[in-house]
Formats: structure tokens, C-alpha cells, sequence
């Protein structure tokens, strides 16, 4: 089966987030949903806060963290 120039389109549009995805790859070396594990130091009353809200939604810091950087 060959692709014409039109189908071709059609694919490009359809998959936009993914050919945009692969290009900042080629740019960066690194996929946007990639995690990578780093030390940062908190305050104890930033650790508490992090520990309740844990409690309440059941989801490690991490998320939590990503979580409030993904709205902003």
C-alpha cells in the first residue's frame, strides 16, 4: 500500500501529539512523561502538609508535587 500526500495529512493531523512528542525527543533526548528521581530538601511543615494531603488522597508526594506544577 502506498501513502499518498493526502493520506499522509490526514496521518499527521490525526497523530499531531505524537509527531510533536517525537520531535522534542529528537530535540531534548527526553519523552515529556519520563520520571527522574532527584533529592530536594523541605521544610518540616512543607514534609506535614505533604503528609496530609497524602493521607487524604492516597497518592505519594511525588504526584502530589507534579500534580500542583501540572495546573500551574
Amino acid at each position: 500500500m502506498q501513502l499518498t500526500s493526502k493520506r499522509i495529512k490526514e496521518i499527521m493531523i490525526k497523530h499531531k501529539d505524537a509527531f510533536d512528542m517525537l520531535e522534542e525527543y529528537d530535540k531534548t533526548r527526553e519523552l515529556p512523561f519520563q520520571r527522574r528521581r532527584i533529592d530536594i530538601t523541605l521544610s518540616v511543615r512543607t514534609i506535614n502538609a505533604l503528609k496530609k494531603i497524602r493521607e487524604k488522597t492516597g497518592k505519594p508526594f511525588s504526584r502530589i508535587i507534579e500534580s500542583k506544577f501540572a495546573s500551574a
